[in-house]
């Protein structure tokens, strides 16, 4: 599943040959201006995915596109009345197995001259559960994502990733990877290697690929060619366990990675806006036929499923 310019494709067949546009759900339907985004959190969870309003992040919501369910997802309004602007930065979705439960993880700054003279201070963080259909204050020590939702959160298993950068005086010191166990709500901070930190007109995008968390970054060896490496996680909190699967260059027209198929295909934004999949095994890359959006465009994994969005054993 693709979603480039406000508009969302169902990508299917052996080499993704065939698209299928499908109509995003009420209330992401209507025309929206360029800062005003829709994003679907990682990938389709048992058939269900998250959407997610990038205007300050006001309107979330669960949808099931096999069966039409929507579920909005409330706001925590006892966090709303104290008459400032509120800024909600998502940074997860995905299923606590232990519970039988869908959760949302969110980073809540309150914007104003006087939010840190109304109670309650912040910034906090907050987790909702589908079950209860609350939000939860969390009392945790995390690292924030990314500045933009696309490429920067990943889920699997169980487990919610995100990636960010450390700043000193101004300038990225170091990049790092937070996961979140949705069951026992704990964090973990991984450090991505100085190697592939420190590398020049890079664009980094975290993903899944063969049941690992993995880093896909384009970086600059030799202008004007670019190269793609890329990095799977062995173990959430061993900054030692990244391994290094491939580096592939010099490359010529590639502008930044999207994402990645279910057979492993990289997703690529080519400098002329065209959406491209590259085959690492044979090394071909072929335009899929639609327009990619810079820095706004998404590959999501989803697998249809009719289940109802109340949870797998309900």
């Amino acid at each position: 599943m693709a979603a480039t310019n406000q508009k969302l494709y169902l990508l299917f067949g052996e080499r993704y040959e065939n698209k299928l546009q499908i109509k995003l759900p009420h209330p992401f339907d209507g025309n929206r201006g360029y800062y005003q985004t829709v994003s679907i959190l990682s990938s389709g969870i048992n058939g269900t995915l998250c959407i997610c309003d990038n205007n300050r992040g006001l309107t979330n919501a669960l949808w099931n596109p096999a069966t039409g369910e929507v579920k909005i997802i409330p706001q925590n309004k006892a966090r709303l009345s104290y008459g400032l602007e509120t800024h909600f930065n998502i940074h997860g979705f995905g299923y606590d197995h232990v519970r039988d439960d869908y959760k949302v993880l969110q980073y809540v700054v309150y914007i104003g001259d006087d939010c840190y003279s109304v109670a309650p201070p912040g910034p906090y963080w907050e987790i909702y559960s589908l079950q209860s259909n609350r939000w939860k204050k969390l009392y945790v020590d995390m690292r924030q994502r990314y500045l933009t939702s696309e490429g920067s959160m990943v889920y699997l298993n169980g487990v919610c990733h995100w990636w960010g950068n450390t700043y000193l005086m101004g300038i990225p010191s170091e990049t790092f990877v937070v996961s979140f166990n949705l069951a026992n709500e704990v964090p973990v901070t991984t450090l991505f290697p100085f190697d592939l930190h420190a590398l020049k007109r890079f664009d980094r995008h975290l993903t899944m690929l063969n049941g690992f968390v993995a880093m896909i970054v384009t970086y600059e060896k030799t202008s004007p060619s670019f190269h793609i490496s890329i990095s799977v996680l062995g173990e959430p909190g061993v900054n030692e366990s990244w391994i290094k699967l491939f580096d592939v260059g010099p490359m010529s027209g590639i502008d930044h990675p999207i994402g990645t198929g279910k057979k492993g295909d990289i997703f690529l934004r080519k400098d002329d806006g065209e959406l491209a999949c590259l085959d690492l095994t044979t090394g071909v890359m072929e335009n899929i036929g639609a327009k990619a959006a810079e820095f706004r465009s998404q590959i999501v994994l989803y697998k249809k499923n009719i289940i109802p969005i109340r949870g797998i054993k309900n």
